[in-house]
């Protein structure tokens, strides 16, 4: 039997796509659209199959959509800004640009390969200057509107990058890249006041509904809003400080309060600003990031003033007044009261300093002697030690009560306060986008003329200097406006700024004038399925939403505040690790199993097989896909990858199931043989219309399964539909019957494994180029067999009609002999009746 040859197959369509682009730039706008959209990739090099699982989704999507009868867009293009691209150019004493755009070629190449049906006549690069000359539009158009401002302000330091990173940039108070400590840095920079946009950001969420709801969830807690309270505390000291504004979401615990801390850039600060007691408290300080998660699991170290505080609700109780390293200023008013019976970072704060711990909630199941010991309580219960207080229901109907008292005593108010901080955008470093800004003599900021943007990077210069590199380009830096001179801004922009348009830019990437046309987004946007891994539901996600928020914001001619109409999470692609004798990690290419043990092949030395993990570049568990498409084909990967477990979950990386994806398409092609050469038979009757009627169901599967992701059931559907039809084909059918729905069969694999299933289509020289629809009526079946139960054990099938009564069902019982024996004229007690299914007779 003929084997199907993939690689020339492959080969050939491939070159025939590039030649016909199969999605063009020019479309019948009259005609309805689809814009299906994947993550905007990082050019490090080298795809993964993370990326293959991603890009496969989207293009099966993009492809079905395509043969229903849209305009298509679906693009591609490089986040290519970033740190990683400096750190690699400093060691390899390359130039960024020629780093980052090699890196671009080697993975469109790859790309390609896999035979996407992506629009490359629409391909762009952040890096490039008809890119982000746009952006420092957008970035002056900001802050004409006041939505960009400068201020100094502690940020999170990477120490090791030399860089300002965003709170979503430090993951468990390490930096994303480099995974060193973060620390707290004060430093003039610029933000994006997306707080602004805080209850609207909130709203939308409401209107996305189709996007998962566990990301909308961490996109509601990451604005995080809360209702609170404001609450004017009284102070006691030889200071000249008279009050101090704390705002809380838990004013009814005020019973148990035993401390305020104070933020070490609270106003209070001035007084101690010459102690050296206190100067070295706020360099220690430093060493805590700014970060929720860094607060949390840093030591708590408190300095304590010379004042008191006094309790609104009990003016007999003074406590003392701490400077604390993990208050900020960016929260509230930049101090806390502390109750550490239900609050852990207070509890740990007063075991520290031995300060009283008073419990004035218990858990609803406790008594009125309930006490917190080892840790604190946060849960809900009911008030206890709190005065006129006690038995209120925390903290629903607790703390509105207590705001009620507040307010009328004149020491607080009701308040909202959200938790979303503004997005700080300076990054010290070169290749990022600059910032269009100069400064003049005063250090007063004063915006770049668009007549002279882009501003542009400078080229060729040392990368291996400490900090900062534009820092040290004189030339570059110094410039003159108008007959002014002025110093360039150095820091350049977060990537993230990069990535929170480039969707825009995709509708009419040639646009020379402004960032995008008008005609085109208002066709184009927002676009209709998004796909990309959960990671990105803060970072890209939420910053793009701010994004078309900010270009909205007193805007006449735009008004789309919702980039992403439709949203899928995909899962990881996973793989064991591994690491050698000296516990560093081994690619899984450099591994040989001898008798089902791992080691390394260049001196046979032992493995340790670790956990199955994400694939990662870090940890080295990648699969190449480049050898996997050479050895067995981009229909094979595609068709595995999408095989084991549903889009939105994990799969398992194995090369017994890349073997067997081969090994069906093999089947497939020894199934397509049966067909041409029944169809050259030329029958001059149909045996039946089993293959019209089969045709017809999986046509209605696959359809249903595309609708609702469920891609790896349309796996199971193809294998299915191999079983019926290598039995079915040995049957007589006329030759226009065959090619009919042998066609309609093709098509209908084809956004899977697009190479084999337009092969097919042309051996039978098909030009068909449209989804098939399915006729309800053939499905209809003319007999179902209905299971027959007695005392829940199976006796007989009976074959009838659709819709049969229960009535009519006991008629045919009664006519069966076989089925009488086991009645043996007994009573019937219980009848249980599945109607088209399965009668159930209890005797």
């Amino acid at each position: 039997m003929e084997r199907y040859n993939f690689k020339s197959v492959e080969e050939k369509w491939q070159k025939l796509w590039e030649k016909e682009k199969t999605f063009s730039t020019k479309v019948d706008k009259n005609k309805k659209k689809f814009y299906c959209l994947e993550m905007f990739p990082y050019p490090s090099g080298k795809i993964h199959m993370g990326h293959v699982r991603n890009y496969a989704i989207g293009d099966v999507l993009a492809r079905y959509k395509l043969l229903q009868g849209f305009n298509v867009l679906h693009p591609m293009g490089w986040d290519s800004f970033g740190m990683p691209a400096e750190n690699a150019a400093k060691q390899n004493n390359l130039d960024p640009k020629i780093w980052t755009e090699t890196n671009i070629s080697n993975m469109k190449s790859q790309l390609k390969k896999l035979g996407l049906s992506i629009d490359w006549d629409r391909e762009i690069s952040t890096c490039s200057e008809e890119y982000y000359k746009h952006q420092q539009t957008f970035f002056l158009e900001l802050l004409e509107k006041k939505l960009v401002y400068r201020k100094e302000n502690y940020v999170n330091w990477d120490p090791v990058d030399e860089t300002v990173l965003a709170n979503e940039q430090v993951i468990d108070g390490k930096g994303w890249r480099s995974g060193a400590l973060v620390e707290r840095k004060k430093l003039s920079q610029w933000f994006f006041n997306i707080s602004k946009f805080s209850q609207d950001l909130l709203d939308g969420l409401d209107q996305l509904e189709d996007w998962p709801n566990k990301v909308k969830t961490m996109q509601k807690n990451w604005i995080g809003k809360s209702f609170g309270c404001e609450i004017d505390f009284k102070i006691e000291g030889e200071l000249p400080v008279k009050n101090i504004k704390c705002f809380t979401t838990r004013p009814d615990t005020l019973f148990g309060f035993s401390f305020i801390a104070l933020s070490t850039d609270h106003e209070i600060s001035k007084f101690y600003s010459k102690e050296s007691d206190f100067i070295k408290f706020k360099e220690e300080c430093s060493k805590t990031g700014t970060t929720e998660e860094a607060i949390a699991v840093g030591e708590k170290i408190g300095f304590k003033t010379d004042l008191q505080a006094i309790n609104p609700l009990n003016p007999n109780q003074k406590v003392p007044v701490y400077f604390a390293n993990f208050v900020l200023m960016d929260y509230g008013f930049g101090a806390v009261f502390g109750c550490p019976a239900h609050d852990q970072r207070d509890f740990d704060f007063a075991k520290k300093y031995n300060l009283e711990i008073k419990t004035v909630v218990k858990p609803q199941n406790e008594n009125d002697n309930f006490t917190v010991q080892n840790e604190a309580y946060p849960g809900p219960g009911t008030l206890i030690n709190s005065d006129f207080l006690n038995g209120l229901q925390a903290p629903d109907e607790s703390v509105i009560e207590t705001i009620k008292i507040l307010e009328k005593k004149k020491l607080g108010k009701k308040q909202i306060n959200f938790r979303l901080k503004d997005w700080g955008v300076s990054r010290q470093r070169y290749w990022g986008c600059p910032i269009p800004i100069a400064y003049d003599e005063n250090n007063e900021a004063h915006p770049i003329p668009k007549s002279m943007l882009p501003v542009k990077l400078p080229e060729n210069i040392d990368l291996n200097v400490k900090g900062n590199p534009l820092d040290n380009q004189k030339d570059w830096k110094e410039i003159e406006i108008d007959g002014k001179k002025y110093t360039r801004e150095t820091d350049t922009l977060d990537t993230f700024v990069c990535s929170s348009w480039y969707y825009l830019r995709f509708c009419s990437p040639k646009e020379e004038s402004y960032g995008f046309n008008k005609e085109e987004i208002d066709y184009w946007l927002p676009v209709d399925q998004y796909i990309g891994g959960v990671e990105h539901a803060i970072l890209h996600l939420l910053y793009s939403r701010f994004f078309m928020r900010a270009i909205s914001y007193e805007n006449k001619n735009f008004d789309i505040k919702e980039p992403f109409n439709g949203l899928f999470t995909q899962g990881m692609v996973c793989h064991e690790t591994y690491k050698d004798k000296n516990n560093n990690w081994v690619s899984p290419e450099d591994i040989e199993t001898i008798e089902g043990k791992k080691f390394l092949k260049k001196d046979k030395s032992k493995i340790t097989v670790g956990p199955s993990e994400s694939m990662s570049k870090s940890k080295k568990n990648t699969i190449d896909p480049e050898n996997i498409i050479l050895n067995y084909g981009a229909d094979a990967a595609r068709l595995f990858i999408l095989s084991d477990s549903p889009p939105d979950k994990d799969v398992q990386w194995s090369e017994e199931g890349i073997a067997s994806s081969f090994k069906f398409i093999q089947k497939l092609w020894s199934l397509n043989l049966k067909f041409l050469n029944q169809i050259k038979q030329n029958h001059s009757k149909d045996s039946d219309n089993e293959i019209e009627k089969n045709t017809n169901l999986f046509i209605k599967k696959i359809t249903e399964n595309l609708e609702n992701f469920s891609y790896n059931k349309i796996v199971a559907n193809l294998h299915e539909l191999y079983s019926f039809f290598s039995k079915q084909i040995e049957k007589e059918y006329k030759k226009d019957t065959l090619i009919k729905n042998y066609k309609k069969i093709l098509i209908i694999m084809s956004p899977v494994i697009p190479h084999f299933a337009n092969e097919c289509l042309h051996n039978i020289d098909s030009k068909e180029n449209s989804w098939p629809s399915y006729d309800e009526n053939i499905l209809y079946e003319d007999k179902i067999k209905i299971v027959v139960q007695i005392n829940g054990k199976k006796r007989s099938l009976l074959e009838t009609k659709p819709g049969i009564s229960e009535e009519n069902v006991l008629k045919l019982i009664n006519n069966d002999k076989t089925l009488l024996k086991y009645l043996n004229n007994t009573n019937i007690k219980r009848k249980i009746y599945v109607k088209d299914k399965l009668i159930n007779l209890i005797i």
